[in-house]
């Protein structure tokens, strides 16, 4: 087995939105996406008082995409005009299908808001091919407890598999698409090697420790981007980490982005627009 070489680390950009901590390190000034993986944000970690306002983010739109959020501290409320509504704790997560439309909202629950209290949560958005794009929408939610939890070194770190596969195991949501996605956690030491078919692209986020990733160090809150050709990532835990960690075959499809919406073409988002508009979402 070949190892595969380090591209580029871009790091995340620090990016508030009001009092919420939010670091984007997708897209970044020197990387568009990961095909098919489009955006991230990492908000906190941060502690909210007592009798706090919240997360901000009420009913918005979204088409043509899937959004994948991660719980690590806290809690989430989600509702959606599609019917579905949870409240997922830490270390659980939400995957949304938004296809042909979906208004949602995605807020803290009132007693987050009453008691206040840690929080840090990451949402990627997961591109969907041309024929998928007018899907129905649907949501699942986990709580942690429902995630399979796969030891790594000696039970000195764990795989939590979220979706795809890893070794003999398969994660608990079934993805439109052959997507992988984890969290991964290490302690300082430990050692984990992982094989990724070469035509699929890598998203590899560090949350937060130092790596050492083939042979390269690599810190917190940076975004690792890796060239197609070998197929092996050597990893060894420098502190204790947490990475998320994933991998997909590219689309290879035009993307036009505007806001919520990720389309193929621009008559494709001003038809987003005008379907938002006239009411015609789930």
């Amino acid at each position: 087995m070949t190892e595969r070489r380090i591209k580029a680390q871009h790091p995340a950009l620090r990016d508030d939105i009001g009092d919420l901590v939010t670091r984007r390190p997708l897209p970044g000034p020197r990387v568009a996406q990961l095909d098919p993986f489009l955006f991230l944000n990492h908000h906190g970690p941060q502690v909210y008082p007592p009798h706090n306002g919240g997360l901000p983010f009420g009913p918005h739109p979204h088409r043509g995409f899937e959004t994948v959020t991660f719980i690590l501290e806290g809690s989430l409320a989600h509702s959606d005009t599609g019917g579905h509504e949870s409240i997922i704790d830490a270390g659980g997560v939400q995957w949304m299908t938004a296809g042909r439309g979906l208004v949602h909202a995605e807020l803290s629950p009132e007693e987050f808001k009453r008691t206040g209290g840690p929080l840090e949560i990451l949402q990627l958005w997961v591109n969907l091919p041309a024929r998928l794009k007018m899907t129905a929408p649907r949501y699942c939610g986990l709580q942690r407890d429902q995630i399979r939890s796969i030891a790594l070194d000696g039970g000195r770190g764990a795989v939590n598999l979220i979706s795809g596969a890893y070794e003999s195991h398969t994660g608990p949501i079934e993805p439109l698409l052959d997507i992988m996605l984890a969290t991964v956690t290490l302690n300082a030491g430990a050692e984990w090697r992982v094989t990724v078919p070469a035509e699929r692209n890598v998203f590899f986020y560090i949350v937060r420790g130092t790596l050492e990733v083939n042979g390269a160090e690599a810190r917190e809150h940076h975004l690792l981007e890796f060239e197609f050709e070998g197929s092996d990532i050597a990893i060894t835990a420098r502190t204790d980490a947490v990475l998320l960690f994933g991998h997909a075959e590219p689309l290879r499809e035009p993307v036009v982005a505007h806001g919520p919406f990720v389309m193929n073409t621009r008559e494709e988002i001003l038809q987003a627009i005008r379907d938002y508009q006239n009411g015609l979402f789930d």
